[in-house]
């Protein structure tokens, strides 16, 4: 019994080392009106997804904001998310149904800033990941992809009506 005991509990430990290795996990803020503004970093080679962006309270909406390094010919700065209601006792939202969440994906570099709405609370899941390949956007050199042709068989041959048409008679 302590033989199947401890190849158990083995058998747990590098279950267990391989989720914290491999795990990626989610990270998640709360933002209040008294806090300062939150900025995260995106690098060159990560990617960002957020997957909820909530408000509670307040009557301006939060906005998630993505400023790409060198780019001052569009002003730099642009709203890319607003954050989804789910108190709708104030502001002028107050009497329509609950919203539907969307989601963003900003890839790096990039710097993503979140400012406090006052009177409310807001939260944020998100993670970074790294971008592995450059599938798609340019950079390399492309994977040749196979061809692969049919082998030669049968040619079809054009075959006669299948319906029976009519002959003339008597001629």
């Amino acid at each position: 019994m302590r033989t199947l005991s401890v190849r158990f509990f083995i058998a747990a430990f590098f279950l267990a080392a391989a989720a914290v290795a491999f795990a990626n996990p989610f990270k998640s803020k709360i933002i209040s009106s008294s806090d300062s503004v939150l900025e995260i970093t995106v690098p060159g080679d990560h990617f960002m997804k957020i997957t909820n962006f909530t408000q509670d309270g307040g009557t301006d909406r939060g906005v998630v904001q993505v400023t790409l390094p060198g780019d001052t010919d569009n002003g730099g700065t642009t709203n890319v998310l607003t954050a989804t209601r789910i108190d709708f006792s104030t502001g002028a939202n107050a009497q329509n149904s609950p919203e539907i969440t969307n989601r963003v994906t900003i890839a790096g570099p990039a710097i993503v800033k979140i400012t406090p709405v006052v009177g409310a609370k807001l939260f944020i899941s998100y993670k970074k990941e790294l971008n592995e390949g450059s599938g798609g956007g340019g950079g390399g050199s492309p994977t040749p992809l196979p061809i692969f042709s049919p082998t030669p068989g049968v040619t079809p041959t054009p075959t006669s009506n299948p319906f029976i048409s009519p002959t003339p008679v008597g001629g």
